[in-house]
């Protein structure tokens, strides 16, 4: 990488970690290119050369989160083998993260009607969904890829649960690992 990608490539970052940032503070409404730009000293260009398009911001902002999302799941269960214990490491990190970062996970929700977002999330689901059916698999269950697809959406809906509450829900949780004692 020369000078110059180097330089653009922090600038892409700073447009996205400020942007993280704004969510928290400001919600969805509150991040606007002028908002952005203005936060970061950057000119209107920049960002367009960067991202083109809000929409295009919001996938680069949903993909960072999610990034960095998956790399405390992975942390949270590396060493465990796949099996229930595997899954409610896994589920709980999601919960958790969901919770500390509560401005983003709402700007990613209200972001959820662009299409880019709405393809992102379905293609995530999927990957996620495959990462999880060996967990499954090993639990017994007759269709293990129809389980992980369903988890994915019941942990989504856990962490929606507790995004509205504010707080984690010991009681959302319970019953969510209470699926996995069928």
């Amino acid at each position: 990488m020369n000078l110059r990608e180097d330089s653009a490539a922090r600038t892409r970052a700073a447009l996205v970690d400020s942007g993280l940032q704004l969510a928290e503070r400001l919600g969805l409404a509150g991040v606007s290119v002028n908002v952005l730009v203005t936060e970061l000293g950057v000119s209107k260009g920049t960002f367009f050369h960067h991202f083109g398009n809000r929409a295009n911001y919001l996938l680069a902002l949903h993909r960072e989160f999610h990034d960095r999302l998956q790399g405390e799941i992975e942390t949270s269960i590396e060493g465990l083998a796949p099996g229930r214990d595997r899954l409610l490491a896994a589920s709980t990190a999601y919960l958790d993260a969901c919770l500390r970062d509560r401005g983003v996970k709402a700007l990613l929700l209200e972001a959820r009607a662009e299409p880019l977002i709405t393809d992102e999330v379905s293609g995530r689901n999927a990957h996620n969904a495959a990462l999880i059916e060996p967990d499954f698999e090993l639990l017994g269950w007759t269709h293990p890829t129809q389980a992980a697809r369903l988890w994915v959406g019941l942990v989504a809906e856990a962490a929606l649960l507790e995004l509205h509450a504010g707080h984690a829900q010991p009681s959302v949780r319970e019953a969510l690992w209470q699926f996995l004692d069928r």
